[in-house]
């Protein structure tokens, strides 16, 4: 028995004694409260090993289970219980988490739309299952993945909240390297041709591919802080907001949407997107496929006010001509421009040669202009569009067609040839007037 129990046996013997009217009434007291504490005492220590049974019984399940009160409203529900599991993961001991609120775990990136939405399950007194950036009590930061439900009285009515907790943070990363393993997005020739991001059942953007990414003007980083419809119109944000917070498999089993997305330059790009689903260590993961409808219309209007013929789509009046050349570093070197070049950019032809395309093409599509280039060597006519200087400095959005020119056998693309038009912002501006 503790040095506690001990002291407060001491004040019950010293209360008895005091208010019992003879020795013999006294010892059969005494005999009473030291069987029912003794009883109490096996009780408790029955429920103990329970607990411990119980709790080891669902170890394998989950690292971390916490109790709560009801209560929803400021300042939140209490902690009343937290498990040994609870304490590695967060390292928070029991004595500091009970009487807190799970708040504790919360910090900068915690996603407030998932915990509005869990308040919003809890209100209604429904389960809830999610995920979000939580914190230790160090600071480090964890993913962690709740699911949550009532515990209810003998009348059926709720009086607690008990929190099965994952630390997902590895088996996020695993995800990553397992996608990037069975995709390999940007090495798979039929995957490299589309452009793709996976999406979680919450609507978070898992990861992308390089295509998705030169289309939204987002690096991978940047696409992680943001939900699927952050990326929407204003008008389509809404639907597709309650279809992840009404999750159904059947909205993105094998479906087809027409919608318009808002670059990083705040402009508008019509998109028609595929979704299937996929399994991913257990996750249900949305793979979007899209296709990129304003450039393609872009591409008709040209043509419908000028010739069918790719190759004459350009008014080489207005527009200029180029040639470049592969070099043995897997570069390219200009060695020609046509004299329009300097009506576009103010540049010398004669200068222009000397420059490399990494100091004509905006930095941010660098990448996008090579895989374009790249695909012209493969033998393949290609179209694209991105930016190049301008004059004073500004950067002007264009629409480059290039096509092969091969070695006299025919076994090697020798040099590239392009036309690039400055009319695709006029054309655009036009038809959609």
């Amino acid at each position: 028995m503790g040095l506690q129990n001990i002291a407060i046996m001491n004040d019950l013997k010293d209360f008895l004694k005091k208010n019992s009217k003879d020795e013999e009434s006294f010892s059969e007291l005494m005999k009473f409260v030291e069987k029912t504490i003794q009883e109490t005492l096996q009780e408790k220590d029955e429920y103990q090993k329970r607990l411990k049974l119980l709790e080891r019984a669902i170890s394998s399940d989950y690292d971390s289970i916490v109790i709560t009160t009801l209560d929803l409203e400021e300042p939140g529900p209490k902690i009343v219980y937290v498990n040994d599991g609870f304490t590695k993961m967060t390292g928070y001991t029991r004595e500091e988490a009970i009487g807190q609120t799970p708040r504790i775990l919360q910090g900068p990136k915690t996603d407030r739309a998932v915990t509005d939405k869990l308040k919003d399950r809890l209100k209604e007194g429904q389960s809830f299952f999610g995920h979000t950036v939580n914190y230790r009590k160090d600071g480090t930061e964890f993913i962690n993945q709740w699911d949550i439900h009532p515990l209810t009285d003998e009348d059926g009515e709720i009086t607690h909240w008990v929190s099965y907790q994952h630390d997902i943070t590895e088996r996020k990363r695993s995800e990553k390297k397992v996608v990037d393993s069975q995709i390999e997005f940007d090495r798979l020739v039929e995957e490299s041709k589309k452009t793709l991001v996976d999406i979680d059942s919450q609507g978070n953007l898992i990861t992308s591919n390089k295509a998705f990414r030169d289309l939204i003007g987002y690096d991978d980083e940047e696409l992680k802080t943001k939900k699927f419809w952050d990326l929407l119109v204003d008008v389509q944000i809404e639907n597709f907001k309650h279809k992840f917070e009404q999750f159904k498999p059947s909205d993105f089993g094998d479906n087809s949407y027409d919608l318009t997305i808002i670059n990083r330059m705040n402009n508008p790009v019509e998109v028609n997107v595929k979704t299937r689903l996929l399994k991913i260590d257990g996750q249900t993961v949305i793979r979007a496929s899209f296709e990129n409808r304003s450039l393609q219309k872009r591409i008709m209007a040209m043509l419908q006010t000028r010739k069918s013929d790719m190759e004459k789509m350009f008014d080489f009046d207005k527009d200029y001509r180029y040639a470049l050349v592969p070099d043995k570093d897997g570069d390219f070197s200009f060695n020609y421009f046509s004299e329009t070049f300097q009506n576009i950019t103010g540049i010398d032809s004669s200068e222009a040669v000397k420059m490399s395309l990494r100091d004509l093409v905006h930095p941010d599509d660098h990448e996008k202009v090579r895989g374009h280039l790249n695909r012209v060597l493969e033998g393949k006519p290609n179209t694209e569009q991105y930016r190049i200087l301008g004059k004073n400095g500004n950067y002007i959005e264009v629409i480059d067609y290039a096509k092969p020119v091969w070695n006299s056998s025919r076994t090697e693309v020798e040099k590239i040839k392009g036309s690039t038009s400055t009319q695709i912002s006029s054309v655009m501006s036009n038809s959609s007037n």
